[in-house]
């Protein structure tokens, strides 16, 4: 099942987490929009460096910290996704707090292991 994911803080750095989930999202049949900060592809996927209009969002996937998180805030609520996932060192109370106000599901999980044990 493609579950439409926008995944924020992208990077075209192969040794980054964010480049291994996409990667990883893509494999397993899921449409992704990656966001980030620097200009690039991963593989051929093009990573935008300014939110994407996007609809039909199922999740939001962050590695960013909770600093960096707080100009996304509007644009993530805005999104309506059904649920934001909070990968290790991402977590944020005050994000988790909007979103289950907005009926946004927040999970504190590493996407690339819920890909490979089938619950993502």
């Amino acid at each position: 099942m493609n579950k439409k994911t926008v995944v924020l803080g992208a990077s075209p750095n192969p040794s980054r987490y964010s480049y291994l989930a996409v990667n990883r999202l893509v494999a397993h049949g899921h449409e992704v929009v990656p966001i980030g900060k620097k200009r690039g592809k991963i593989n051929s996927t093009e990573i935008f460096t300014e939110p994407v209009d996007v609809k039909d969002v199922d999740t939001i996937t962050l590695y960013l910290n909770a600093q960096n998180q707080k100009q996304y805030y509007d644009y993530i609520i805005n999104l309506h996704p059904k649920r934001i996932i909070f990968n290790p060192g991402a977590e944020n109370n005050e994000l988790t707090t909007i979103a289950l106000k907005n009926n946004i599901q927040s999970v504190e999980a590493c996407t690339l292991v819920l890909l490979s044990t089938n619950q993502y």
